[in-house]
């Protein structure tokens, strides 16, 4: 959808799609009980998650997909575990071997197995892969500091959190488009397939929440970066992208690494 749509309607529509499913959710919860540190650490998870998204679908826009998805993940993935590290999270030897690794499958899914384009376009196609490479790490880099927000919010915070984060996203992006004079319009065509997007995003952002309140961050953020490797195989069946013998064994090394991980 991002190639067929401007990336700011896409950002906005799936993300108000995502808020109105957590408003649906909220009355079947507990009661929680969130203090002010959990509205502003959710409140800068929602600015760096919004922006982090948005420059994601853009790089997807005018990349390749098998490409930019790890590079974004591998990016995400330091910032959270040094921070854990320096807070004092101490994985052993074991689960270290498998951050190691899963980084490793990170960085092998990555592997371009696009031929470098020739005759006159070739300085355009180009461009246009080094401007979703520079997008895709700077995405990741803006993403690793919405996992850090996120996961130091209170247990007792609920979904509040991701309240705040998502209101302030949709507010951000939607203001932009207004100050900008930009439609938000979505074509009919994949409307559809952007609000299943927006809401598969909330049900990732919630379970990511949870998982941060029963486990070590640097576990839980490495688990979640290695989505590239189900990414890249929606990339070969949906879209035909072929793999590489190099992102194959990336796939593989992410399996082993989240036995690792979780053992």
């Amino acid at each position: 959808t991002s190639k067929r749509a401007s990336t700011l309607a896409i950002v906005v529509v799936s993300q108000f799609a995502g808020l109105l499913l957590l408003f649906l959710m909220l009355p079947l919860l507990p009661a929680a009980s969130p203090v002010r540190a959990d509205y502003l650490w959710g409140a800068l998870a929602g600015l760096t998650g919004g922006i982090g998204v948005a420059l994601l679908y853009r790089a997807l826009a005018v990349g390749v997909m098998a490409v930019v998805a790890p590079t974004t993940a591998v990016c995400a993935v330091i910032i959270p575990v040094v921070a854990a590290v320096a807070l004092g999270d101490r994985p052993g030897s074991v689960t270290i071997g498998g951050i190691a690794l899963a980084i490793v499958a990170i960085a092998l899914v990555s592997q371009s197995t696009h031929p470098d384009p020739t005759g006159d376009d070739a300085g355009q196609k180009t461009g246009a892969r080094r401007s979703a490479f520079s997008l895709a790490l700077l995405s990741g880099v803006v993403i690793g500091f919405f996992y850090l927000a996120l996961a130091r919010t209170s247990s007792q915070a609920g979904l509040w959190p991701l309240v705040a984060a998502r209101s302030v996203s949709v507010a951000l992006f939607a203001a932009i488009a207004l100050l900008t004079s930009q439609s938000l319009h979505v074509p009919s065509g994949i409307r559809t397939t952007v609000v299943a997007g927006g809401t598969l995003d909330m049900i990732a952002n919630l379970l990511y929440l949870v998982a941060t309140r029963s486990g070590p961050l640097s576990i839980v953020v490495t688990l979640a970066s290695l989505y590239p490797a189900s990414t890249v195989l929606l990339a070969r069946v949906v879209l035909h992208e072929r793999l590489s013998r190099l992102q194959w064994l990336g796939v593989i090394c992410a399996m082993v690494a989240v036995i690792m991980i979780v053992r």
